[in-house]
């Protein structure tokens, strides 16, 4: 029998999720997360060695020391116009959602940024570059923390509470806390509802993600081809959650990107689901910041023994 100290949580909830208490007495909590990423991808012109290769909705590889044009271009037009015309489509139906911000990105593009705290999105910090945190040194990721926390709020006016590294390493969470100011982070993909974490001693909040609810499907090649392929699939999550949520309360996390679904074709299924949702009643459609804000006040932090 395993006897040593394991530091990973298997169990989680167990078989009785308990009751979220939604506003409203809604059964799905439904959070949508747009990424905001260009202008922070690896690229030469941002001191990495290589070109970007996750993604890229391309299927290029890598360019190693030089610049790959096509790449660049691809990630450009999600800043350009697919941001905009997610923008839009969440605007018509009164949604606000939760951008995931590369922080060195948003500088770039302003009036983006304006846009979206004026349509009234939460901005979190989705890190100060979109790269893999998994090796980079704890001093530097210590430092591009702070770096996307001052950036943001200079940019947008109010200091981020959520965070979302994407691909962090194991300081990540740590560091954090460390930081202080988070309500919350989302660099996990184990449950449905949120779930506190000692975290050094202190409680942390994390509000779980997911890459299967994701449009990142688009950019694999071997997922997604077309829009009905995309709302099929969210439809059918979110009628399985919404039937479970009858007695069990769930929560839906959204993944979107604007360099994929922010195209006309795939967009166009975006469209439908939002619709198919909006057509339920008990439906709690929220930010990140409001998760948490709930979850901190109706569940708060277990007393330490």
């Amino acid at each position: 029998m395993t006897t040593q100290i394991y530091p990973r949580d298997l169990v989680g909830f167990g078989a009785k999720m308990p009751n979220p208490k939604w506003p409203g007495g809604a059964r799905v909590a439904l959070q949508i997360a747009v990424n905001y990423e260009a202008g922070g991808e690896m690229n030469i012109l941002h001191g990495d060695p290589h070109s970007e290769e996750v993604l890229t909705d391309t299927g290029f590889p890598r360019v190693e020391g030089a610049r790959s044009m096509m790449t660049e271009s691809s990630f450009e037009y999600g800043s350009r116009r697919g941001i905009w015309r997610v923008l839009r489509i969440l605007g018509e139906r009164g949604i606000r959602a939760s951008i995931f911000a590369v922080a060195s990105g948003l500088e770039r593009n302003p009036e983006v940024a304006h846009a979206m705290v004026e349509a009234g999105h939460e901005i979190v910090s989705h890190g100060w570059r979109w790269i893999d945190y998994q090796y980079v040194p704890e001093a530097t990721e210590r430092e591009h923390i702070k770096r996307a926390a001052d950036s943001i709020e200079a940019v947008t006016g109010k200091r981020p509470v959520g965070w979302m590294t994407g691909r962090p390493s194991p300081n990540t969470r740590r560091l954090l806390v460390e930081a202080g100011g988070f309500l919350y982070d989302r660099d996990s993909l184990n449950d449905e509802l949120p779930y506190w974490e000692d975290v050094g001693g202190k409680p942390h909040l994390v509000v779980p993600y997911s890459y299967e609810t994701n449009d990142n499907r688009f950019g694999d090649g071997v997922g997604f081809s077309t829009s009905e392929d995309f709302y099929i699939y969210m439809r059918d999550a979110f009628d399985m959650l919404y039937a479970e949520g009858e007695s069990e309360p769930r929560m839906m996390s959204l993944g979107l990107h604007d360099r994929l679904i922010g195209r006309p074709a795939r967009a166009v299924g975006l469209a439908r689901f939002l619709d198919h949702v909006q057509k339920h009643d008990k439906v709690w459609i929220c930010t990140g910041e409001e998760i948490a804000r709930h979850w901190h006040t109706h569940f708060p932090a277990p007393a330490k023994a």
